[in-house]
């Protein structure tokens, strides 16, 4: 069993002991350390948040503890019931709400769930932010409302449909260029939420026609709900047998998503943030555009933003992160090479819908296949590994002397250790879940990326050697 606490929320394994797996103890220490936090953070203030959750099985029981925690603190809740990550956060903006609460495990399997917690922008929390939420699960001590006092309960499910909305009204979207493509397109929600969303975008985009590939929001995952080419099998092989244009995949939440072309091969995890951001980045008008991915992303996002004269910017891994330095750089896109885009035009948060609208747009306006829009991309491929360690070990003194070893070259020691071999680079992150080193590598091929990992791993395990003896 498993239980994870971080800065932005808890998630874990359902069924298990108290503080060793996700249940209705640990579910309530959380919700009510955010309650608590909220109110804290507006004081004299009727405090509103918005709620929502995947599809997974977990999701209404859980929900009901979270609301009841929130209600008894005197906070109103506004339910949105089924719906994707990305539409709460717009959501607690469209409502002034004071923060939200997401109940998603995102790409985790089904005995997984989790509470995601957003702030009053409808972001995840930032460090500083979920330190002082945990503080308030250290002692538990929380204060509920009398009976003349409890927060109000209001269900809408029209969360959705508004979301839609403001996708429609991005300038950068354009529906009768996509009606006009007569564009077929498969979709592959994992039986979660993206089955009610993504249709619904498709239909009010234009698309002609849709395929549905494990559209029904039953929670009960068909396949691994990590939109990873391995696991995107059956959507290929629908794209290619409907003779669609292009294949979806998105993750139980929504969002993250990968992209099928017409020929049933995979576009790339890493090239859903490029693509979008290329066709961005052609309709900027204005100051030098700037850019952000995390550490561990793609360099052809770099290449693309300076072939249209901006700036890139790196940061270390993770959402909120990304998000710190958009806002610091003023960014036009940004996001993570796992299919995850965030738009600020509309909002600050990984956004699926909204990566579909922009693609689809992309691909309408240019008159060319997928796989054709692909190949005027920078090509570059990403090898993803791991190194496993003794629980003993001290990993940072290990990437002390994997620094050493390469002090010739260009390094960024942001999040673990980053070095540059000119168009090539490796990436080592300690993880924070078990004692390993994850290694990331690119270069212009598949071989000379493994390559890479492959050194690197083999001076990982010398310098293990060399500290045993």
């Amino acid at each position: 069993m498993v239980l994870i606490k971080s800065v932005s929320g808890i998630r874990g394994t359902i069924g298990g002991k108290t503080g060793e797996s996700l249940t209705p103890v640990d579910i309530l220490q959380i919700a009510g350390s955010f309650g608590m936090w909220l109110k804290k953070r507006n004081p004299d203030k009727q405090v509103k948040i918005i709620v929502g959750r995947d599809a997974r099985p977990s999701g209404e029981m859980i929900n009901k503890i979270v609301t009841a925690v929130i209600q008894f603190m005197g906070i109103d809740i506004i339910d949105g019931g089924l719906c994707p990550t990305p539409t709460v956060e717009i959501a607690v903006k469209e409502y002034d709400a004071h923060g939200g609460i997401v109940i998603t495990a995102s790409h985790n399997p089904k005995n997984w769930n989790a509470l995601k917690l957003l702030n009053e922008q409808g972001e995840l929390l930032n460090l500083h932010e979920g330190g002082e939420v945990m503080s308030f699960a250290v002692d538990s001590h929380f204060d509920f409302e009398g009976v003349d006092r409890l927060g109000k309960y209001i269900r809408d499910e029209s969360l959705i449909e508004e979301h839609i909305e403001k996708i429609l009204s991005l300038p950068i979207v354009d529906s009768d260029a996509i009606t006009k493509a007569d564009l077929t397109v498969a979709v592959d929600a994992v039986n979660s939420v993206g089955g009610i969303a993504m249709p619904l975008l498709l239909e009010v985009l234009g698309v002609k026609q849709v395929i549905e590939v494990y559209c029904d929001p039953n929670g009960r995952f068909p396949h691994n709900p990590e939109p990873l080419p391995e696991h995107l099998s059956e959507l290929s092989a629908q794209v290619v047998q409907k003779k669609a244009n292009v294949g979806f995949g998105v993750d139980p939440d929504v969002d993250r998503l990968a992209i099928i072309s017409e020929d049933g091969e995979p576009f790339g995890e890493e090239y859903t943030l490029v693509a979008v951001a290329d066709f961005v980045l052609q309709n900027h008008d204005g100051n030098t555009p700037a850019t952000v991915s995390n550490l561990s992303s793609s360099q052809a996002l770099a290449d693309i933003t300076e072939k249209y004269g901006g700036k890139h910017y790196s940061c270390p891994v993770g959402e909120a992160n990304v998000v710190e330095k958009m806002k610091d750089v003023n960014a036009v896109i940004g996001g993570e090479g796992n299919g995850g885009v965030i738009y600020p035009a509309l909002h600050y948060g990984r956004d699926a819908l909204t990566a579909t609208a922009i693609f689809l747009t992309y691909l309408a306006k240019s008159g060319k296949k997928c796989s054709s829009l692909r190949k005027t991309l920078p090509d570059f491929t990403i090898s993803k590994n791991k190194i496993e360690l003794p629980a003993d070990v001290d990993t940072e003194k290990i990437l002390l002397k994997i620094s050493e070893r390469y002090n010739k070259y260009k390094t960024d020691k942001q999040d673990g250790l980053k070095i540059f071999f000119d168009k090539q680079w490796v990436h080592l992150r300690k993880s924070n879940t078990e004692p390993v080193i994850r290694i990331y590598s690119e270069s212009d091929s598949e071989v000379k990326a493994n390559n890479l990992a492959k050194k690197l791993m083999s001076d990982i395990s010398e310098i293990l050697r060399g500290d045993e003896d």
